[in-house]
């Protein structure tokens, strides 16, 4: 099946047939449906549909969105003056509609105390509950306990 250069059905004929109409026209013989019963091809420029398809999918990169993943590190024995700054920072880059990273250390004897490190971690993410989600709930993978913070959809 071959398809003419302004759309019009041109019908079923042999590939050399296509092809010389193409030459006759100086354009090319471009194959859209190998896979159909016949196989569809269409008469064009194929300079001009190259560029075409390179600026489409420029356009389409363009206009993705990607979220951006930004690294926070608390400690368990962090002071209520670098919290609220560290909080601050956070809310400033949620609200900005990045993803926040909380990373929080734990350092030899800290390893038994756990749960203060939760608390802080529990008291963060409430603190920010008003313009994001958790993503990820705080998890101890070794000595790191991690949570993922989102910013809510407006």
């Amino acid at each position: 099946m071959v398809i003419g250069p302004d759309g019009s059905q041109l019908g079923v004929m042999s590939r050399n047939e296509a092809l010389e109409k193409a030459y006759d026209e100086d354009l090319d013989l471009l194959c859209v449906a190998p896979n159909a019963q016949p196989p569809v091809c269409k008469i064009l420029d194929y300079g001009k549909y190259r560029f075409e398809a390179q600026k489409k999918a420029k356009e389409a990169r363009k206009n993705q969105q990607t979220t951006e993943m930004k690294p926070l590190r608390l400690s368990p024995v962090i002071d209520t003056h670098d919290f609220e700054t560290k909080m601050k920072q956070a809310r400033k880059w949620l609200e900005s509609g990045m993803k926040v990273k909380i990373d929080m250390r734990f350092r030899g004897r800290m390893m038994t105390r756990q749960e203060v490190g939760m608390k802080i971690m529990n008291d963060f993410t409430q603190n920010l509950s008003d313009v994001s989600s958790v993503e990820r709930a705080p998890k101890l993978e070794g000595n790191i306990m991690s949570c993922v913070l989102a910013p809510k959809k407006k």
